[in-house]
């Protein structure tokens, strides 16, 4: 089961929690860097509150003890290393995977291909989302999405082709998949295989409580699969977790309840209920087979107050639940722009939408929503984060947002509302960052360029995707 890493001392005043930006976004996951979905310390479900309510004899807390952030006191962005990474004084960076070669023990050669190499295949193009799972013997495994686009991705970027592109989808194997880099304590690479292939534009995902992989296809009749990532093989379809352009999940634990972005411009924002035969009350895992998909209305004063002040919502159930959701919309429901990353925290799930540059907050016992983010409104010098996309928390609050486009930056929300950038990939700007996840003992942070490559003369530039390593000073 997860568990909480945030400090027990602490104490949360909810209302706090919301209006500070991310200030309560704390240690999700199995292990404190580990799980890329979120996490909750909370151990028995609760009913589903009304709407902008709090349930019978939930007292909140009232007491919020100021976070400072792993990354405070990072300083400016250096110069460009030989691997075409800008990071601060300190931090140093080796790539770790590149397209069409195989992986290498120690990582790649900066300047040119190297002989032989490890896994059972050269390494996947498109590198998107990512996560980690610990191993037993105190190393650790990253997972990548490989988002290669198929059929299907036509609706995708035409939302009025999206029945024709569905039906030819259903006839063309995707060419996507997803792989892994296996790494002993010392950082040395050991292994590299595939646990899932012949689905189609594998964008982000989840590391679950159990130390399984979802991995999220983003087109307009998409699914969920669910991987083993300690062996190769093949994932199994999560059907009940409904059929759209998915791009991310988060899993409450607690409550047993999961998460769901969905990447269009007429998008929703989804949630899972498994039967209670399908998560039973104690049990450390779902079987993922049955439950209720619902997607979320927004009322009170509606989308545009909760840039203000938090709204509140409602839940209602899909219409046809194992049909393509962009056919069966609620009209009742809300739009969001383009859905990306998602992370659950203490009954708070914060997302992002890259169509409007916003961070959302939904406060699960409340029943409430509010941006806590917002590009368009930004004041400098906060207002260097655009293109939001995948999200990961630190153990102390820190937010880390990675832009698809914009600077080709990670960019740190800390817990004081303060953005800084953590690093830049300069020379590859039709690329994107994506795949943030750290070893398990938070020193080695892992992110992707999903259309970097080798330039041919020893340095780096657009291409089909590539693997970077991030590795934190010592007292950091």
């Amino acid at each position: 089961m997860s568990r909480s890493f945030f400090p027990e001392a602490n104490q949360w005043k909810r209302r706090d929690v919301l209006r500070t930006l991310f200030f309560t976004a704390g240690a999700v996951g199995s292990a404190s860097w580990l799980v890329g979905c979120g996490g909750s310390d909370s151990t028995a479900a609760a009913p589903t509150p009304g709407i902008g309510d709090v349930p019978d004899g939930e007292e909140l807390p009232e007491i919020v003890d100021e976070l400072l952030g792993r990354f405070a006191d990072i300083g400016p962005l250096q110069d460009a290393d030989i691997h075409g990474v800008r990071s601060p004084q300190g931090f140093a960076t080796r790539i770790v995977a590149i397209n069409g070669e195989l992986p290498q023990p120690e990582g790649m050669d900066a300047s040119a291909p190297q002989t032989g190499g490890i896994g059972n295949q050269p390494w996947h193009i498109f590198p998107d989302g990512g996560g980690v799972v610990p191993r037993e013997n105190g190393g650790w495994i990253y997972i990548s999405n490989s988002e290669v686009p198929g059929a299907g991705t036509l609706g995708f970027t035409f939302p009025e082709l999206a029945g024709l592109s569905t039906a030819i989808e259903e006839f063309t194997p995707g060419l996507a998949q997803v792989g892994t880099l296996v790494f002993d304590p010392d950082g040395t690479i050991v292994d590299s295989y595939t646990i899932l292939s012949g689905t189609t534009f594998n964008c982000a995902g989840c590391v679950t409580p159990w130390n399984t992989w979802l991995s999220c296809e983003e087109f307009p009749n998409g699914q969920v699969w669910e991987c083993d990532p300690y062996q190769p093989g093949e994932g199994l379809a999560r059907p009940t977790l409904g059929f759209f352009s998915h791009e991310a999940i988060a899993i409450d634990p607690g409550e047993r309840m999961l998460y769901l972005t969905e990447d269009m411009p007429d998008g929703r924002f989804y949630r899972w209920i498994p039967d209670p035969s399908d998560w039973p009350e104690g049990s450390d895992r779902a079987a993922l087979q049955s439950g209720r998909l619902q997607v979320l209305a927004v009322r009170g004063e509606g989308v545009d107050a909760a840039l203000d002040a938090p709204q509140a919502i409602e839940w209602l159930d899909v219409q046809n639940p194992h049909e393509p959701q962009h056919e069966n919309r609620l009209p009742a429901s809300t739009v969001f722009d383009g859905g990306e990353g998602v992370w659950f925290f203490k009954g708070i799930v914060y997302f992002a939408t890259k169509g409007d540059d916003r961070i959302w907050a939904v406060d699960t016992l409340s029943q409430t929503i509010e941006v806590i983010y917002d590009r368009a409104t930004a004041v400098a010098p906060n207002d260097i984060l655009s293109g939001v996309d995948n999200l990961f928390v630190t153990t102390q609050g820190d937010i880390l947002v990675a832009e698809d486009g914009g600077d080709m930056q990670v960019v740190v929300i800390l817990p004081d509302g303060t953005l800084k950038p953590l690093l830049q990939i300069v020379g590859q700007d039709a690329s994107e960052v994506a795949g943030i996840a750290f070893s398990p003992d938070g020193r080695r942070m892992y992110f992707t360029s999903d259309r970097g490559g080798r330039n041919g003369v020893g340095g780096f530039t657009n291409g089909l995707g590539m693997v970077y390593e991030l590795i934190l000073p010592n007292d950091l």
